[in-house]
């Protein structure tokens, strides 16, 4: 249960409004997820959020289906559920398959195993994998 309530275009003002608009415009849908309508409470912060997110998940160097995919590994990183299941719908309609989310899934896995090995055993980092 989300500990804010989730502002409707009518309850949303109108700075809220305006980003909900851009939401819309820019994912071509009239859908607008929950995540964005508990922000709507800070007009703010949801604008430099939405803003932050376009130019980040935006065309780039990396192809779009490895950006969500990449958001959907640190989402399971940092345990946020509605994060792993907003951007592995996101993945799949970009091109994810299912064998591409099990691989994912194991890479996640095996460098959630050998972090915590690393770290447990403060292995000291090879002087040719540091960039200066």
């Amino acid at each position: 249960m989300a500990t804010v309530k989730l502002l409707s275009d009518t309850e949303a003002g109108p700075e809220a409004r305006a980003v909900f608009d851009d939401i819309r415009a820019t994912r071509g849908t009239d859908d607008i997820n929950n995540f964005w309508r508990a922000l709507a409470h800070d007009p703010a912060l949801l604008r430099a959020t939405w803003d932050r997110l376009k130019a980040v998940m935006g065309p780039g160097a990396l192809d779009p289906v490895v950006k969500e995919m990449l958001y959907v590994a640190v989402s399971i990183a940092n345990g946020c559920e509605y994060c792993v299941h907003s951007h592995s719908a996101a993945a799949r309609a970009k091109g994810m398959s299912p064998e591409m989310y099990g691989e994912l899934l194991a890479v996640v896995g095996m460098a959630s195993q050998t972090n915590a090995l690393a770290t447990g055993l403060q292995v000291p980092v090879d002087p040719q994998f540091r960039a200066d």
